[in-house]
């Protein structure tokens, strides 16, 4: 942080890493993998998961879906494909109930130490922006009583129900969350309820019924700009995302382009400066091609990329 000039506006945004630095074991798609239940479909969709020696859910839905629009061109086998375009469906469906059964279901697994660090860390910034679809970060900005006490932000809901006007929204879901909801009239959130069920409960329940939470997990940046920008919470996210001036910090990313559509937002926008953060050796071949694609995706002439070190930046320990 040393290095951003005083009174500069600063902004973050998170990926994986930030809730893979509070447990790496449930925050990755190996465990969500192990965890998946793909019903009568398991055979072949594991064996697709096989063949590409991937845990990946994105990859394995993008090749999926490929391969169903190659076969179109050599033998439109019209069963064949839109089996295959439906086990890619089955497949969205799989990894949303992954998450929400692996997913913590109580606040209170978080140590108050790790909460009072990591509102520590977020308090930093003006806007917050998110990749993620897990709890972690809500339920940080929403402890009472923790310090830092100052930790307030607006994430645009009002009574449940997401308000376009007339908030000073701070917090921004990018790819939805497990505790957002579009009714196809309103966009609601899921919200504790005192001596009731918890917000994962809440989720549990409604996938039970089928009842989907707002999730972009399309396998390719293309389709997920493609339903960011029809869906109206989404799309004001991702056009703030755009406005954003000053510093932006990238947080746990690794740069896959299956996200280019938020690198291009940032790249077009107006950030003058943005701080890439690169876990362990800065050498290993994960890296190297996260600081190529870094350099590629947000290359504007007026716009300064670093990196910094993720080990650096205390998120979930005090330092």
């Amino acid at each position: 942080m040393e290095q951003v000039a005083p009174g500069t506006r600063k902004s973050i945004l998170l990926g994986n890493g930030f809730s893979q630095g509070w447990n790496g074991l449930i925050f990755n798609y190996q465990n969500l993998f192990l965890q998946a239940n793909f019903g009568a479909r398991a055979a072949k969709i594991r064996g697709v998961f096989n063949r590409l020696w991937t845990y990946d859910f994105e990859t394995a839905m993008h090749k999926m879906l490929a391969a169903a629009d190659i076969l179109e061109v050599y033998c439109r086998d019209v069963a064949t494909i839109q089996q295959i375009r439906d086990d890619a469906e089955h497949l969205k469906a799989a990894l949303i109930n992954a998450i929400a059964t692996t997913h913590p279901s109580r606040p209170y697994e978080v140590t108050v130490g790790q909460y009072r660090a990591v509102r520590t860390f977020l308090r930093q910034y003006a806007n917050i922006f998110t990749l993620n679809y897990d709890l972690l970060m809500y339920w940080a900005r929403n402890q009472v009583g923790v310090e830092p006490n100052d930790f307030d932000t607006d994430d645009g809901f009002r009574y449940g129900e997401w308000q376009s006007d007339g908030t000073n929204q701070q917090v921004f879901f990018l790819h939805g969350g497990l505790h957002i909801y579009d009714t196809s009239t309103v966009i609601k959130k899921h919200a504790y309820i005192a001596d009731g069920d918890s917000i994962v409960d809440q989720v549990r329940d409604n996938l039970r019924e089928n009842k989907f939470p707002l999730f972009v997990s399309e396998p390719t940046y293309e389709k997920k700009r493609y339903r960011i920008t029809h869906n109206p919470y989404l799309n004001y996210c991702f056009r703030a995302l755009k406005d954003l001036d000053g510093a932006l910090f990238i947080y746990g990313h690794s740069f896959e382009e299956s996200d280019k559509h938020i690198f291009d937002q940032i790249r077009m926008g107006k950030c003058s400066s943005a701080y890439v953060s690169v876990y362990g050796d800065e050498h290993s071949p994960s890296n190297i091609r996260t600081i190529a694609n870094a350099s590629t995706f947000l290359d504007r002439a007026d716009l300064t990329v670093e990196f910094f070190s993720a080990e650096s930046a205390p998120v979930w320990q005090l330092p």
